[in-house]
């Protein structure tokens, strides 16, 4: 091949690359790549020599991968892949999959949830500083937005946490693909993935990322996923406002939850929520709410459940109150910290608008015990 000396050039230049650098020598990448170049008839017949010095210079292996800007092992090992097919498959990369757990998203991941049922999730390759970026406000129909780092695990990942939820009908690909050399296209790999899919080795076709191999899902997965999510392609682009404006226009033209996922993907059940039946009071007692318009306040009266006000509180603001009876013990019911929470609100939003403002009764039917005082019903907060 007229390419192999030229090749056995780049390859040696970065694998040297990689052992002058301390760091590499106890690196999972260094280790696999040098291990896997020693494996190939065709690379160790060449650069022998050239292996066993920096096999000599291993340590004990103390990371995977150090995610480095610049992987020269990487670089070498897809250059060495040219000449020997058989490279490409060699390990050079964390892919072990991390145990599932219950709900959504069900792998872990650098990602920040918004809401599951909304159509559009958001891809931000390696600029995670988008991540941040499009979460700040509310943007109508987005559902996730997460980076992704590798074309291995990373994709699975994605694959995984986007068939778990079937609303997501839509995946914007954004930011920068890659950083410098370091080997990894996710982006790439990814629109390959969808316009080619896999091989019957679970390879990405097409791909050019340094290990598009997807270990740890089947053929079905993928196919499920490419039929599922119509990907929008705006890699490169960093532009919060273009793509705010690109998510909240997908999110209009949303076909529905998908409904041909893999028989092992069970996504979050929707329960019906129930209305309260009975009214149990709390022991620690209840509250009066009401705005003092004159002073700009919100007031909180604390009784006891027999009838008697022995804490009063006041302040600008419902947080501010809630804040300070479950400091002060005066809550000991999760429906009653809910009920006092919902009419702070209003009466924080009554008194800003200028709206009138009445006390709510707590929801359900109070069932009268020897304790209850008849006073609670007139107080309109008998929980």
């Amino acid at each position: 091949m007229a390419q192999s000396p030229k090749l056995l050039v780049k390859i040696e230049t970065e694998l040297r690359a990689a052992m002058a650098a301390k760091k590499c020598w106890r690196c999972g990448c260094y280790q696999d790549t040098v291990s896997t170049l020693q494996a190939s008839a065709a690379i160790n017949e060449s650069l022998g020599t050239l292996l066993s010095e920096a096999h000599g210079l291993l340590e004990p292996k103390r990371y995977d991968c150090l995610g480095c800007e610049v992987c020269w092992p990487a670089v070498a090992q897809n250059l060495a892949a040219e000449l020997d097919p058989a490279v490409a498959e060699g390990s050079h990369c964390a892919t072990e999959e991390p145990e599932q757990r219950e709900g959504w998203p069900p792998l872990p991941g650098d990602y920040q949830i918004v809401r599951f049922r909304a159509p559009v999730a958001v891809c931000t390759l390696n600029s995670d500083h988008l991540i941040k970026a499009l979460t700040e406000t509310t943007i109508d129909g987005l559902s996730i937005v997460g980076s992704l780092h590798t074309e291995n695990l990373g994709i699975e990942h994605l694959i995984r946490n986007t068939l778990a939820n079937p609303h997501i009908r839509f995946l914007i690909l954004c930011g920068e693909d890659t950083r410098k050399a370091i080997g990894h296209l996710p982006g790439q790999s990814l629109l390959a993935l969808m316009q080619h899919g896999v091989n019957e080795k679970m390879r990405i076709i097409e791909s050019k990322g340094k290990r598009p191999l997807l270990k740890n899902i089947h053929a079905e997965h993928v196919e499920a996923f490419r039929r599922q999510v119509q990907v929008i392609t705006q890699i490169g682009s960093t532009d919060v406002l273009a793509l705010r404006s690109l998510i909240t226009d997908s999110a209009r033209h949303d076909p529905g939850p998908f409904a041909d996922a893999p028989s092992d993907v069970i996504p979050v059940p929707i329960e019906a929520a129930k209305e309260p039946g009975k009214l149990v009071l709390d022991p620690a007692g209840y509250f009066v709410v009401y705005p003092d318009r004159g002073q700009r306040r919100l007031v909180l009266e604390h009784y006891s459940n027999k009838g008697v006000l022995d804490r009063m509180f006041t302040a600008i603001s419902a947080a501010a109150l809630y804040t300070s009876v479950i400091e002060a013990g005066l809550i000991s019911r999760l429906d009653h910290a809910a009920y006092l929470g919902r009419e702070l609100a209003r009466a924080e939003h009554a008194m800003q608008s200028g709206d009138d403002y009445v006390q709510d009764r707590a929801p359900g039917e109070m069932e009268p015990t020897p304790s209850t005082s008849t006073q609670q019903d007139a107080t309109g907060c008998g929980c």
